[in-house]
């Protein structure tokens, strides 16, 4: 082989190993941003961005004031549960418990992880309008002798992704859950599915510190001044079209004491000055 066929080969070599090194890191880059390679999208980037979540919480703490009137964190999750924003609506990350930080992803995982939209429904299965189920519908649910009980311990949270990084850093643009998965099923109002046009479901809006009625109401207006409520038609167990996956009241006291007894299996318990569900904005088409 002459020097000068050696070199040229050696050229073209080493031009389609570079070739394959980029189309490798592109497939990569583009799964990490949620593009599965199936024609699914399921990244942060279909979901609004940081100061879009602190505009949208502090404009619905501002106008519900049921509950404790406390401030509240607030986090975004994408289909596959991945944090995309975490955000408080206080002076600062002290302003509101400190442990709603973790509850409110923990809220966002769960209505991200039990609700579903019409692509669930195939082969005569699933749910062709999609079903919406709010953290606060799976309250009666999961206590003991409900149709979902156990499904709280299922999920637990992980927790070396959830108190990771420099306090400093919580609620902020580089919050240290932003980019992970933090997992976690919770039961107690608070967490919304987030459905954009043609009513599908791009992640989810988790919300705490205040009384779980509380949370509700907020995170439904949060997600409302996001403009993801596109939502009527679909499917949820709350009894009205317009609020699909809103929080229901029909829990009774248990003569034998315990936990009440849920007249349709999805009752929440009331709270401290609890709002009025019926008058939260109705959803979208």
């Amino acid at each position: 082989m002459t020097r000068r066929r050696f070199i040229r080969e050696s050229m073209a070599l080493t031009i389609a190993l570079v070739f394959l090194l980029f189309a490798a890191t592109a497939v990569w880059a583009a799964q990490s941003d949620g593009d599965q390679g199936d024609g699914s999208s399921n990244g942060c980037s279909n979901l609004p961005d940081h100061l879009a979540l602190q505009t949208a919480l502090n404009s619905a703490v501002l106008t519900e004031t049921s509950g404790l009137n406390l401030h509240m964190w607030a986090t975004l999750v994408d289909r596959d549960g991945i944090v995309c924003a975490v955000a408080f609506s206080g002076r600062d990350r002290g302003a509101q418990w400190p442990g709603s930080r973790v509850i409110s992803a923990q809220k966002a995982n769960t209505a991200n992880s039990f609700s579903l939209d019409n692509t669930s429904a195939s082969n005569g299965s699933g749910a062709p309008h999609g079903l919406a189920l709010s953290t606060a519908n799976l309250y009666s649910a999961v206590q003991p002798g409900g149709s979902l009980f156990g499904l709280q311990e299922s999920n637990p949270v992980d927790t070396s992704n959830a108190y990771q990084g420099p306090s400093s850093q919580y609620g902020q643009t580089n919050d240290p859950l932003v980019g992970g998965k933090v997992g976690g099923v919770n039961v107690f109002g608070g967490g919304l599915g987030l459905y954009a046009t043609d009513k599908k479901l791009v992640g989810a809006v988790g919300l705490s510190g205040d009384t779980s009625c509380a949370d509700h109401n907020i995170a439904w207006r949060v997600r409302k001044n996001l403009g993801l409520d596109h939502m009527l038609g679909v499917g949820g167990v709350s009894g009205d079209a317009n609020r699909p996956d809103n929080i229901i009241y029909d829990i009774t006291p248990n003569p034998s004491g315990g936990t009440g007894n849920s007249a349709g299996g999805f009752g929440h318990p009331k709270c401290i000055n609890t709002g009025d569900p019926s008058l939260l904005p109705a959803v979208q088409p």
